[in-house]
């Protein structure tokens, strides 16, 4: 509306002004015109009468003076004296005697009473000069102008009355019905109510919008669908992940039970032989004690052993319900975000491994800041450093020098952890390959290549990275980035 008002501004003005300045210009166009004949009359009138004559002369120039017509009129002889004149004295006073020679010309000049228009008109003895105001013409043509005004403003008002009626029924209603509509399907209506008014743009509009927000509605409920459906598949991904870690969990418990059979043998023969003493009473009275001492330190010693390999292998949430009395915690509960204080956890998988007969002969070097702490859960931290250390006490079997590494330092807000070995490495071909499931370099039987693929998941999922560093080449070094401790 404010645009359709100032186009119409734009043209009515400038024609507005145009029509009152050509409206001036034809009425002082016809002044001059008027009074031209007029000085053409008075002179053929003049030139009938005899100069000498002065009284009839002068009667016939007052016949031609007032009421519209001349202002003043002389008549000037052939040296340019005047003879009579008449008219408005000071238009008289202000009008000069012509210089010879004489001919017939029409000049604007500056009278008495404003704007005027002088006439000289020869005659055959003399001139007849007549003066005659043309700021009447102005003042003639204001009216018209007033009227013009009025009507332009007129007609400029009702055209944008009808401007606004047509704008309003045809466009600004049906494009508020179309908002209020969308708005009620944006709020939840699951149809969209538009009533078919307006401009035919408009209600082809509105049916081209009631047909994509059937579509979008359409597509939303499919939409709607597919995620619940990708939300029941994440769910059991996420219970195929956490029952993958639980198993390769148990996996390592299984190793690592494996390995304490001969740790766990030796106390228990030891017990056995105290107890064939005992039992054939050959043993001294005051030697008895010192036997039973001995049968308790070796029996702590198996149950200590046991106890670590029990803890590792209940998580961490179901052994802290199991102390408390309370139903054990699934495993998917047992993933509760640390902080985790990395030296302790290095301690608890050290104890692990330390009855392991594979692990005995190598050399272990940890440079671990006591106040170091990582986010992720306590549990599953131990099981990546474990699996870890496992895999590298596997690959260092035939080698000479047996020496693990294990090292962790904070880089800005995270903390790197390196875990080395002296082994072969890890072949070029199976680098880019290494934390895919059932990958592996051992021989057939001997693992399920789903170790590390299941330390890259534990430790994305808290956040973190880990990888082979390639430009190690004294052996394999693998590196677990980990958010650190938040402030």
């Amino acid at each position: 509306m404010l645009a359709v008002v100032g186009l119409m501004a734009l043209a009515f003005v400038p024609l507005f002004f145009a029509v009152a300045s050509l409206t001036r210009v034809a009425l002082h166009g016809l002044r001059e015109d008027s009074a031209r004949a007029l000085g053409r009359a008075v002179a053929a009138h003049a030139a009938e009468i005899d100069l000498h004559d002065e009284a009839a002369l002068k009667s016939v120039l007052e016949s031609h003076t007032g009421g519209g017509g001349v202002d003043a009129v002389c008549v000037y002889d052939e040296r340019g004296a005047a003879i009579a004149c008449a008219g408005e004295p000071r238009e008289i006073a202000a009008m000069g005697a012509p210089a010879p020679p004489f001919g017939e010309r029409t000049e604007d000049v500056r009278g008495a009473f404003g704007r005027a228009v002088e006439v000289t008109v020869p005659r055959p003895s003399g001139v007849v000069v007549a003066r005659m105001r043309t700021g009447e013409a102005t003042d003639r043509a204001a009216p018209l102008v007033r009227l013009v005004a009025v009507y332009m403003a007129a007609f400029g008002l009702a055209f944008a009355f009808i401007v606004y009626v047509a704008l309003t029924r045809l466009i600004v209603r049906p494009v508020e019905a179309l908002a209020r509509a969308t708005d009620r399907v944006a709020t939840g209506a699951r149809k969209l109510e538009v009533p078919p008014a307006g401009a035919r743009e408009l209600v082809e509009l509105s049916s081209s919008v009631n047909t994509m927000t059937t579509r979008l509605l359409a597509d939303e409920e499919k939409l709607r669908r597919k995620v619940d459906e990708l939300t029941e598949t994440t769910r059991r991904l996420t219970e195929a992940q956490a029952h993958l870690v639980r198993s390769e969990r148990l996996a390592s418990v299984g190793r690592l039970a494996a390995g304490m059979a001969h740790e766990i043998g030796n106390p228990i023969t030891a017990i056995m032989g105290i107890q064939d003493l005992l039992i054939s009473g050959d043993v001294p009275a005051d030697e008895q004690d010192e036997y039973l001492a001995r049968m308790r330190k070796e029996t702590e010693r198996i149950h200590k052993i046991l106890r670590d390999l029990l803890d590792f292998a209940r998580p961490e949430a179901a052994a802290s319900a199991a102390a408390s009395g309370a139903i054990s915690a699934s495993p998917e509960e047992s993933g509760a975000i640390g902080p985790v204080v990395l030296s302790e956890a290095v301690a608890d998988v050290l104890s692990l491994l330390r009855p392991q007969k594979v692990f005995r002969d190598v050399e272990v070097a940890v440079d671990v800041a006591g106040d170091v702490e990582v986010q992720i859960a306590k549990d599953r931290l131990e099981q990546v450093l474990l699996n870890l250390a496992l895999n590298a006490c596997d690959a260092m079997a035939g080698a000479k020098t047996k020496r693990l590494s294990l090292r962790a330092a904070r880089e800005g807000s995270r903390v790197r952890i390196e875990i080395e070995d002296t082994g072969p490495g890890v072949a070029a071909e199976v680098r880019e390959r290494l934390f895919l499931p059932f990958v592996t370099t051992k021989e057939v039987g001997l693992g399920t290549g789903l170790g590390l693929a299941v330390c890259r998941g534990i430790v994305e999922g808290a956040g973190g990275r880990i990888e082979l560093d390639s430009s190690y080449t004294r052996g394999a070094r693998f590196v677990v980035v980990l958010p650190g401790q938040v402030e």
